[in-house]
């Protein structure tokens, strides 16, 4: 259910240079003459084509030399007039100029080589026109005018326009296998994956690589260390990594230790940052700007102000400037360590070089200010960024209004946030979770109606938080059906709701006898990755027993019964033996013996007797009874007088026999009892 769903419920993703010979299909099939074309008179032992040396033939940006026969006909070429350099080049030019690409390719596209589609495609990319590129690109695979520089290139030059699953597809659609793993086009792809966010899809598709043959370079590790920043257990990814690189006879460069030190400071491991920034150096590696802000951000971690301002004046001996990155981490290793009033005065130096133009400087000092429970201060850092004109894309209106809402200061949330809609015509998702949270609270169900509306008319999709506030302040409103329905949608979308909630929200759903979908919501957490309370199997088991749902009691009950009391577990089964599934009754008696649970007689009678009433059911009777047996279980006598009473529905021989083994087992059973006394 997307929030459009949601509000109308409350109404109601350097090419070479040369190729492959052109074939005969190549080149238009007019009968006029064509100007400008090279004449060669076909030699049946040498061509020109075999004298041209690779010192006459340029490089491509990988750094290989491809078709060499660039303007020369083939010795087993059937076409013997192949298109000029000037007409390739003219062809070139209109395709870049058309307006029209669709019938120019076809028209133009046939006369050119495979490099000069390439250059046709760096030309579309380099001006950021994604339409033609893809168009370009999709018209060279569809006409097999493709090679390895004409993948990578695309990608690149894509950039974040090319979704992670469009990258896929273009890759799994790759039939030749030395393309396929070829390292410039597989870097580029993986590359792709992690500027998506789908770090772990790389690490995936990484290992798949390797096993159809691709041999990993350095920029191939040091793209994928980039992603460890931001996955989980990324550290200890990174050093498998590393590990690995090195097995591989591969050196740590430059870019290699800086990706590695990025990932320290997202995980928090300072003390490794520190010590492969020290392994760098020693190495006789000269660490640049970048290398130093990474270390930078691994103090801010626990705001260690003293080694990160001696690592500045470390960057000053060695000659560097600091940019507008290095000041503002350090601005963050002020505020992190609670230091505030350096932190005003890095500011006004920011201020200063004109590094204080947008909001971000100051709105790192304004949430730790409310971080610290300054609220005043920070309101007051607001003013002033605000009486000052700075550039700001709602993030700081997003702190205050935030920090209000969770202070109880609902009308100021609120007057923050009708400000910023009288103000501004740009949203995101950060500021509309702020102010749908204000007026969430505040239990204004216009404004949250008019909040979801803008996140639609925005196309912004909501993530984990929006859905976590709209779920809550529907089951404040007892709107438990449209809470439920906005989970359902949170959990297609791949976000895991708390357990709390869910526990609260399965509560509610029970209450207002919506037992199917309280158990839905209890599936959502069920099979995700986390592991739930005990006490919440036991709660939807009573649920499903109010709502009848006995079948789906059974799974709970077999699957949890060691989480589930005694008591519950006996509810369940009478209930099940009065009316659940005569066909499962034989599966819930095996379910309770197998999870350690003594099967009483009351059980067995109200079983025997659903069998007796059905006796179409004869053969699950007899089964139960052969369980039975081998399991120690006695029928009393009455049980015993019934079964005989309609022997003649189930035949008097096998019902014999049955009992007979059930009097055998009462024997061994009954010297038991004695013994037991």
């Amino acid at each position: 259910m997307e929030i459009s769903s949601m509000f109308h419920s409350i109404m109601a993703l350097s090419s070479p240079l040369f190729s492959s010979s052109s074939s005969p299909s190549s080149f238009p099939t007019s009968s006029r003459k064509r100007p400008n074309i090279h004449k060669f008179k076909l030699q049946s032992s040498t061509s020109a084509a075999t004298k041209i040396t690779t010192d006459s033939i340029p490089r491509t940006e990988a750094g290989e030399f491809q078709n060499v026969l660039t303007d020369y006909v083939s010795p087993n070429s059937s076409n013997q007039f192949p298109v000029s350099r000037n007409d390739r080049q003219s062809a070139i030019l209109q395709i870049q100029e058309s307006s029209d690409l669709g019938s120019a390719l076809p028209r133009l596209g046939e006369t050119l080589k495979v490099q000069d589609m390439n250059v046709i495609l760096r030309y579309f990319g380099k001006l950021s026109r994604r339409q033609e590129l893809s168009q370009v690109f999709d018209w060279m695979q569809q006409n097999q005018k493709i090679n390895v520089a004409s993948y990578s290139s695309y990608v690149k030059l894509m950039g974040k326009s090319l979704s992670s699953v469009e990258a896929l597809v273009m890759y799994k659609s790759i039939k030749d296998r030395s393309t396929k793993i070829n390292v410039s086009v597989c870097n580029a792809l993986l590359s792709c994956l992690v500027k998506n966010g789908k770090s772990e899809s790389s690490l995936k598709l990484f290992t798949q690589m390797k096993r159809d043959g691709l041999v990993p370079d350095a920029v191939t590790y040091s793209t994928l260390l980039a992603g460890c920043a931001k996955v989980k257990d990324g550290y200890s990814k990174a050093l498998e990594l590393v590990q690995e690189l090195m097995s591989n006879g591969l050196l740590m460069d430059s870019v290699t230790y800086g990706s590695l030190l990025s990932v320290c400071a997202s995980h928090k491991e300072c003390n490794e940052a520190e010590k492969y920034f020290q392994k760098m150096k020693a190495e006789g590696q000269s660490p640049n700007v970048y290398h130093y802000s990474s270390l930078l951000n691994a103090y801010s971690v626990d705001g260690n102000y003293e080694k990160a301002e001696a690592l500045i004046e470390e960057m000053r001996s060695a000659g560097l400037v600091l940019n507008k990155v290095v000041y503002t981490t350090l601005l963050k290793v002020y505020v992190k360590g609670g230091f505030f009033e350096k932190s005003k005065e890095l500011l006004k130096e920011l201020e200063a070089f004109g590094y204080a133009k947008d909001e971000m400087p100051f709105c790192l000092l304004m949430d730790g200010l409310v971080k610290s429970g300054l609220l005043l201060e920070a309101k007051s850092v607001f003013d002033e960024m605000m009486g000052k004109h700075v550039k700001t894309d709602g993030y700081s209106y997003s702190i205050m209004i935030s920090a209000f809402c969770r202070s109880g200061l609902l009308e100021d949330a609120k007057k923050l946030a009708s400000e910023f809609e009288e103000k501004y015509d740009k949203y995101d998702v950060v500021i509309l979770n702020a102010m749908l949270s204000a007026y969430c609270r505040a239990g204004e169900i216009e404004n949250v109606m008019s909040m979801m509306k803008k996140m639609d008319d925005s196309a912004i999709s909501p993530d984990w938080n929006t859905f976590n506030i709209l779920i809550r302040y529907f089951c404040k409103e007892k709107l438990y059906l449209l809470a439920y329905r906005t989970m359902q949608d949170m959990h297609r979308k791949g976000h895991q709701p708390e357990e709390g909630l869910c526990s609260s929200l399965i509560y509610y759903l029970g209450k207002t006898d919506a037992h199917s979908e309280a158990f839905s919501v209890y599936n959502m957490l069920r099979y995700s990755k986390r592991t739930i309370s005990k006490s919440l199997h036991e709660k939807i088991l009573h649920i499903l027993i109010a709502g009848r749902l006995l079948k789906d009691a059974y799974v709970v009950v077999k699957d949890n019964a060691r989480f589930i009391s005694r008591p519950a577990i006996k509810r369940f089964a009478v209930n099940f033996m009065r009316s659940g599934n005569v066909n499962l009754i034989n599966d819930v008696m095996k379910a309770m013996h197998s999870s350690g649970h003594r099967i009483d007689q009351e059980l067995f009678d109200m079983a025997i007797s659903r069998y007796v009433s059905k006796p179409e059911k004869k053969e699950l009777l007899l089964q139960l009874l052969e369980w039975m047996s081998g399991q120690g279980y006695v029928i009393d006598p009455s049980t015993r007088n019934l079964i005989l009473k309609n022997s003649h529905l189930f035949g008097h021989q096998l019902i014999a026999e049955s009992l007979s083994k059930q009097l055998v087992v009462s024997k061994k059973v009954k010297p038991h009892k004695e013994n037991a006394r």
